[in-house]
Order: structure tokens, then C-alpha cells, then sequence
């Protein structure tokens, strides 16, 4: 009787990504399901992506996970994209199909199960202020145009980032989208429904950092896309003043849960990867 000893492969490229446990998530919902995976998380900086996304091929991973800084740059070694990734233009997530890299964007669809599934909020219909224009931002943006917003006003200090986003995202979801300058301290209008940090202020290790922002005359929820401290700065402030929160482990255990789906053609255990993200943060 033959055995099989070869170990299927996906992982993380980032930097810095030492202290992202999407690993941890992975593969306890790998051994809850009975796979032999593993999930490889890699220091990679974006002078050797071009190299590592040859190994991916080289390796036979079966898909990749994408962070800070390559879900845009990630996008010129791939062979295809999916209709979200093209739409957002960037990439959280690789599939391999066949000899094939298929990147998607998984993000959002993460974001938007969480603010249903934990916040019990529908964002069709509402008011939705969102700070950044990175590849977070974006892929939250997209999906929350698709699900019937009403407004979504991009913050973001740099003008000619935001404006591009709001441009192509104004031209490809078809939405209400417009663009405003974050200048000084950004007072988040009393008419928000939805706020939405999609920036990395407040990303481990840089704790303290809170997003110069007032939430004196919001009446919202707040939302983090950061996961690591669960407990932004951020949110404990609109947690101080009587504001609803949802935040980032939220957003990252539902992407992992669509990633591992994607890969594996399961579905895993989503109360084990939840404990096992929550067990690695609070170690």
C-alpha cells in the first residue's frame, strides 16, 4: 500500500508579515478538515517578488495569500484575473488552476460577510465614509458600490491616489463614489452610517497610532480593517464614546474562509479558524 508524503503548499508574501497569523488560521482549519497542507508565511519584499512568484510556479503552490505592499505589483506575474480582482485592480488571493496563477480579491467579500454576519448591518442603502485608497480600500469600496451604498466618500491623504481609486472604481462599479482631501483631523460628517478605517494605522507594532480623525458627531458604525490588535485604537475610541465596532478579525477570518474554499474546494470550519486566530492574538 502506497503512501503519500508530499504535502500540498499555499502561503503569505508580504513585508513585513511576521506578525500575520492567517497561517494559524489556515492550517488548524487544514487539520479540522483532515488535509495535509501547509500554509508557508514569507518575508518578501518587492524587490524579489518577481522571484518568489516564479517559485510559486516552480513549488506547485496551490495558491497564495498577497499583503502589504504587492496586491497591486502581484498582478503583472499572474496568468489571469478574476471579474472582482480586474474590478478592484488588486489582488488578495491566487488560485492555481492547472499551469495557471488566477488572481482574486477576497477582501471585500470578507468585509461585507462580516458587517452582515457580526455587525447585523446592510450597507445597501446607506452613507458610507471610507479612509484610504489602498488595495484594502479598494476592494472594500468595490464590494460596498455592489451592494447598493449610497454614498461613498474615499478620505485619503494623498490626493492623486484617492482620486485615481475613486475614478476607476466611479468607471468600473458604476456607483456613487466621490473623492475628499483628508487634510489636518478628518471630522466624520453626523450623516455617516458606516466608517471605515481601510488604511494600516494602528497595525501592529504600531499600537498607539490612532487615524486623525473625530467621531464627535457620528452617530455610525465604526469599522477597522485593522486585525492585529483587535482592539484598534481606533475602536476603542468609538467604543469610549458609545459607537457600535466591528473589527479586522472579522474581515480576515471570512476572507480566509472564501481563500481556503477557493483552494481546497472544501469548506472548513469557520468556529475553528475563528478560535485559532483569536488563541494566536491573545498569546
Amino acid at each position: 500500500m502506497s503512501k503519500n508524503f508530499k504535502a500540498e503548499l499555499v502561503g503569505c508574501f508580504g513585508q513585513p508579515v511576521a506578525e500575520n497569523p492567517t497561517g494559524v488560521m489556515q492550517e488548524a482549519a487544514f487539520r479540522a478538515a483532515g488535509l495535509d497542507w501547509r500554509y508557508l508565511t514569507v518575508e518578501v519584499g518587492p524587490e524579489n517578488l518577481a522571484d518568489a512568484m516564479r517559485g510559486v510556479r516552480a513549488f506547485g503552490m496551490r495558491g497564495l495569500n498577497l499583503t502589504i505592499p504587492h496586491k497591486v505589483a502581484v498582478i503583472d506575474h499572474l496568468d489571469e484575473l478574476t471579474p472582482a480582482a480586474r474590478l478592484i485592480g488588486a489582488v488578495n488571493t491566487i488560485v492555481r488552476r492547472g499551469d495557471r496563477l488566477v488572481g482574486d480579491n477576497t477582501d471585500g467579500k470578507g468585509f461585507l460577510r462580516g458587517m452582515r454576519q457580526d455587525a447585523g448591518v446592510e450597507p445597501s442603502g446607506k452613507r458610507i465614509v471610507l479612509l484610504g485608497a489602498g488595495g484594502a480600500a479598494r476592494a472594500v469600496a468595490a464590494e460596498l458600490l455592489l451592494a447598493g451604498a449610497a454614498d461613498v466618500l474615499v478620505v485619503n491623504r494623498r490626493v492623486e491616489r484617492g482620486e485615481r481609486m475613486t475614478a476607476d472604481l466611479k468607471a468600473s462599479a458604476q456607483g456613487p463614489i466621490r473623492f475628499e482631501p483628508w487634510v489636518g483631523t478628518y471630522s466624520v460628517p453626523k450623516e455617516t452610517d458606516i466608517f471605515v478605517n481601510a488604511t494600516s494605522i494602528g497595525l501592529y507594532p504600531d499600537v498607539d497610532a490612532v487615524p486623525a480623525v473625530s467621531l464627535a458627531e457620528a452617530c455610525c458604525l465604526v469599522a477597522d480593517a485593522v486585525f492585529n490588535p483587535p482592539e484598534t485604537g481606533l475602536l476603542r475610541m468609538a467604543r469610549e464614546q458609545g459607537l457600535p465596532t466591528l473589527d479586522g478579525l472579522s474581515m480576515l477570518v471570512y476572507q480566509g474562509v472564501i481563500g481556503f474554499q477557493l483552494w481546497t474546494g472544501q469548506d472548513p470550519d469557520e468556529g475553528v479558524m475563528k478560535r485559532a486566530l483569536a488563541e494566536a492574538l491573545e498569546a
